[in-house]
């Protein structure tokens, strides 16, 4: 009993899960993906940074790619955030502000998530690429 009240406790009123579904599940779904994918091609990258330097080349650019596909699909999710905010604006005339600031979360959540992503992305690029460049001096 006590274990399930610590799950429910850790996944269910966490507050990073509670963003992730304000933020719209699919997008934030898509960006998640990408920042994971981008940990993998990371992580692969420094891997095989001793013994296959063309393999870890692929590995940073994939990584390059991975991390901008996640920043677009934030932009995105915002820009469709931001029209779904305006059609309930227009759909209701004289709207509540609750349900505006509600379209206007949305977008800035997946933005925000976007941007989260890339600059965890770029920071292990920015390491991927300074190691490549120490090994090729040796």
């Amino acid at each position: 009993m006590n274990e399930q009240l610590v799950l429910n406790h850790f996944i269910v009123s966490n507050p990073f899960v509670d963003r992730f579904n304000e933020g719209g599940p699919f997008f934030m779904s898509l960006i998640l993906i990408c920042l994971l994918l981008s940990v993998f091609f990371l992580v692969k990258g420094f891997i095989a940074l001793k013994k296959n330097r063309e393999q870890s080349k692929k590995m940073l650019k994939l990584t390059v790619d991975s991390s901008l596909l996640g920043l677009v699909l934030g932009f995105l999710g915002s820009v469709i955030g931001l029209i779904t905010a305006f059609d309930s604006v227009e759909a209701m005339g004289d709207p509540d502000p609750s349900i505006f600031a509600g379209g206007l979360k949305v977008s800035l959540l997946t933005a925000t998530f976007g941007l989260f992503s890339f600059v965890i992305a770029r920071a292990g690029i920015l390491l991927l690429r300074w190691s490549l460049k120490d090994e090729g001096k040796d």
